[in-house]
């Protein structure tokens, strides 16, 4: 990917300030991009920003294609008529130190449902009929995705949330009777859903274009694997590893690592590459088109997993007794780069290409011009990549972090916390910590503003 070099902050919009529990796309969002704008920032990093099931982690979303409704401004709907300022007055004292995400979507739901009665209800006298026509359109050009979303997200209500496959079978089935005697008896719900991805679509792109007109660049975030509790999976059941009733037989993960000696269990369906090549991978070419209206640049998720994957039985507990299968390698994004010929250059991925990295993943990212990754926070230890990650030894087409979302802070990493936060001994902590104080020529009292001097200072080249 041919870039200019840049630099910017990894930022999720949860972490912005707001007296609403987590941060949204309203004022708090503008700030930001201003901020970075003035500070000579040039790209701004997001997770997933799809709507979070299990955990509430952005990696387990509902969908791969729809927005988070709770990102979704509640003044910007004082101010576009929908919800009144008393309403958000009444709204509960969250906690500041700490996120409880119950609270958060019991009121932010109930909210986004009152705007949804006046838009539909009262929208004329609130002078809407514009904002209609919108919607309108939005629901038609979305409907290749977002009814199935919709209906899942109401099905799914209606059963009071429970996982798809535990739905009267007939409606677990998608089987036609049931589908349409559900949509005729919960029009209402499925109508709030596709009103949700309205608002959430019409605010994030109206903030992208606000970046991007500033000279900041978004790059987004996009999970190998989706989750099984999903739209994408009950609507799409012939694209993976699934029994009769829906349920997994193969399961996603990674082997025994710097994270885990038992590995890391994701527990995400895996894909049956074979159906999904017989169809020219249209899946995953309209999930990359989807993102990229979204996003200037998209970090590819567990990039070696589309070379080889980690196949875990589903019975497992843990991830110890699973087993690399291929994945798709260069057939996929061959396919990608045909879809999107109209882009100049290498498509706008970033390769996330941590962990059990063989030659061949390594062939596979130089092949399509992907840049990797290199983290400071594992440079100074017993990482297998330890010694790559030093600045003395990054490459040409290189995206340079200080640390990932999984990581600890680095103050936290740096200091006697950070023994718990991988299969590290306090002891590895502690020669860890000497060499980067002697690497640095620091005390380590800043040791945050040294990693992103050091960041900023690795050798010079002319790609990102």
């Amino acid at each position: 990917m041919s870039s200019p070099r840049a630099s910017g902050i990894l930022l999720h919009p949860t972490s912005l300030p707001s007296r609403f529990g987590i941060g949204d796309l309203g004022g708090a969002a503008y700030e930001f991009v201003d901020f970075l704008e003035e500070t000579g920032q040039s790209l701004w990093q997001v997770l997933p920003l799809g709507p979070t099931g299990y955990g509430d982690s952005p990696y387990q979303c509902f969908s791969a294609f729809a927005g988070n409704p709770l990102l979704v401004s509640l003044e910007a709907l004082v101010e576009d008529g929908l919800l009144k300022q008393s309403e958000l007055d009444a709204a509960p004292q969250f906690p500041d130190d700490r996120v409880d995400y119950g609270p958060v979507i019991e009121f932010k739901t109930a909210l986004l449902k009152k705007a949804h009665a006046n838009f539909i209800q009262r929208g004329p006298a609130l002078g809407l009929d514009g904002a209609k026509d919108e919607y309108l359109s939005f629901t038609d050009q979305a409907a290749w995705w977002l009814d199935d979303y919709a209906g899942f997200r109401a099905i799914k209500d209606a059963h009071d949330g429970s996982e798809w496959t535990k739905w009267d079978r007939y409606l677990r089935d998608r089987e036609d009777n049931a589908m349409h005697f559900f949509r005729e008896n919960h029009a209402a719900g499925i109508s709030a859903q596709k009103f949700f991805q309205y608002l959430f679509f019409k605010q994030w792109l109206k903030l992208a274009r606000y970046a991007n007109e500033r000279g900041v660049k978004i790059i987004g975030d996009v999970p190998i694997f989706v989750a099984h509790d999903s739209a994408d999976v009950w609507a799409h059941r012939d694209l993976f590893h699934l029994d009769e009733e829906g349920n997994p037989t193969k399961v996603a993960g990674v082997p025994p690592d710097y994270f885990s000696e038992t590995g890391q269990l994701w527990g995400n369906p895996l894909y049956r590459w074979e159906v999904m090549k017989r169809n020219g991978y249209r899946w995953w070419i309209e999930r990359i088109r989807q993102t990229l209206a979204l996003v200037d640049i998209i970090r590819l998720d567990h990039f070696r997993g589309f070379e080889k994957y980690w196949a875990v039985p589903a019975s497992e507990k843990t991830a110890i007794n699973g087993k690399w299968k291929k994945g798709p390698g260069a057939d996929l994004f061959n396919a990608i780069k045909k879809a999107f010929s109209d882009v100049e250059g290498d498509l706008p991925i970033i390769a996330e290409d941590l962990g059990f990295i063989t030659p061949e993943v390594n062939a596979l990212r130089e092949k399509f011009g992907f840049p990797g990754m290199r983290i400071l926070q594992f440079a100074f230890g017993t990482d297998p990549q330890a010694d790559e990650f030093k600045p003395y030894n990054f490459v040409p087409n290189s995206v340079v972090y200080t640390g990932t979302h999984d990581n600890e802070t680095t103050i936290g990493w740096f200091t006697s916390e950070g023994a718990g936060s991988s299969t590290r001994s306090e002891d590895e902590v502690q020669v860890e910590r000497a060499f980067v104080l002697k690497y640095l020529g620091t005390d380590g009292s800043r040791v945050n503003w040294d990693f992103i001097r050091l960041a900023l200072s690795s050798i010079p080249v002319n790609e990102m």
